[in-house]
């Protein structure tokens, strides 16, 4: 009789697949409350791979970390018109606290932009301040109607940057900063996945800024996901909140705002881009488990792992030691291959007699033994290998899979098939976008004729990018 698969075949039904495979590699579980998640230690452990690189570039740029509280005044949110009115419909609002009705309600913090706000008034006085550069690890609250986990869920984790600048120019060179050097290099170089970085339509811009530049992913289904932003606010919430300076003429000045920030969202995207139907591929440079060591039975074999897991863990590799041999191997092997590790290495009675280990790798497949005394050596280029194995892989996705299309229609057509289009900006228009939304179809960006990001929406040659979306 047949095996059944573990995973529902990503062809078959892949919203499907999708949740097959966070439950059976123990990524998270659904919360007690519609839209909430429990993130499990192996799908945190991926979250905090994400963050510790991330944390890094963004300290590199300049940013420091801070924490502002998860209760604001819900009057902050009406000092911005915008903001409100693009937040309204996903606030979760707490109106009793102790037991009593409060004086004023508050909201559970869907970003941050207006408590920030209201603290760099307090603390920007002169140019000196500037620029005043901070970043906040955190959770937020955006009721969601449609939850999927790690996708849209109610509550989710995230980093939100904000910055004070002098001058637009600086505001504007920190957004683009933020985006391609921090959010781009890590998602290209880390997660592996060939991001498309440009810029929203005013459609589609954040609620409050005057430019959203965005990074967006064809996942394995064709749809795109946003996998961050970085937004230049210009002096909208300065007005709003009088976050001013003293310029060295000794004029009253606004300053001029950046905010950004990428999300738990990220690990879906991870999931999506890489999946197949054996479960998760962790790329390497990210997987908090590079390697893990399996003893297949025996004490000597379990001696031998825990031997060669030491050495590898020496030499920089970041590895588990697998000597449960009183769990069948089979069910172990399934386990860390649904979990998406790059490598295992596998040891038996056998293999100790030869001086052998079978060494299999997740992403391209397949298994060959190796002699135990060149892992060390090997390992590490073997990584690299599979690294950029699934970075080629999702650019040969993304570009097999858009079509170069000059009408609406042809591009509905596109993104409806599965697939992106690509259709000049100047014959798509805001009135095309708006027929594109009526199928569920949206423009995921605009790019310039060379892929790079344009200096402005109706820059002549702009591209857009059209996708369905998650």
């Amino acid at each position: 009789m047949a095996k059944a698969p573990v995973l529902t075949p990503q062809a078959e039904d892949f919203p499907r697949w999708y949740q097959d495979l966070i439950n059976k590699a123990e990524l998270a579980d659904n919360g007690p409350v519609r839209g909430t998640m429990v993130i499990r230690p192996y799908g945190y452990g991926l979250w905090e791979r994400m963050q510790q690189e991330m944390d890094a570039r963004i300290k590199d740029a300049g940013a420091q970390n801070a924490y502002f509280p998860l209760f604001i005044p819900q009057s902050y949110l009406t000092k911005e018109a915008e903001h409100v009115e693009g937040f309204a419909p996903e606030l979760a609002v707490v109106t009793h606290g102790g037991g009593k009705e409060l004086d004023e309600p508050v909201v559970v913090r869907p970003t941050s932009e207006t408590i920030i706000n209201d603290y760099f008034s307090k603390w920007v006085q002169s140019y000196r301040d500037l620029p005043l550069l901070i970043n906040q690890w955190a959770n937020v609250v955006r009721w969601e109607m449609r939850p999927r986990v790690f996708l849209r869920t109610s509550e989710f984790l995230w980093q939100e940057g904000h910055t004070a600048h002098a001058t637009y120019e600086d505001a504007r060179d920190y957004a683009a900063h933020i985006h391609r050097n921090v959010y781009g290099d890590f998602m290209t170089n880390v997660l592996g996945i060939d991001v498309v970085l440009g810029r929203k339509t005013a459609k589609e811009r954040f609620a409050g800024a005057i430019n959203t530049l965005t990074l967006e992913g064809m996942m394995g289904d064709g749809k795109a996901l946003q996998m961050g932003t970085s937004h230049e606010l210009g002096t909208n919430f300065a007005k709003a909140f009088n976050t001013s300076y003293l310029s060295k003429e000794g004029q009253q000045e606004l300053v001029w705002q950046t905010s950004w920030g990428v999300s738990t969202r990220m690990v879906g995207g991870l999931i999506m881009s890489h999946g197949d139907d054996n479960g998760l591929r962790v790329p390497p440079r990210l997987a908090h488990v590079q390697v893990v060591v399996m003893a297949i039975k025996g004490d000597e074999a379990v001696a031998k792992v825990r031997e060669l897991g030491a050495q590898l863990k020496a030499a920089g590799i970041r590895v588990q030691v697998d000597d449960r041999v009183d769990t069948p191997f089979g069910r172990r092997a399934v386990d860390w291959e649904l979990k998406g590790v790059p490598v295992r290495i596998e040891i038996g009675p056998r293999d100790l007699e030869n001086g052998t280990a079978m060494l299999a790798r997740r992403i391209p497949g397949g298994k060959e033994p190796v002699q135990i005394e060149a892992l060390a050596d090997l390992l590490p280029k073997v990584l690299d290998e599979d690294q950029a194995q699934l970075l080629r892989e999702s650019r040969e996705r993304r570009e097999a899979r858009t079509s170069d299309v000059s009408t609406v229609e042809a591009a509905a057509e596109a993104a409806l098939a599965g697939g992106w289009a690509r259709i000049p900006w100047d014959v798509l228009g805001p009135e095309g976008e708006a027929k594109l939304a009526e199928q569920a179809v949206t423009v995921r960006c605009l790019v310039a004729e060379d892929g790079s990001v344009p200096d402005a929406d109706d820059a002549p040659g702009n591209l857009a990018i059209v996708a369905r979306s998650y």
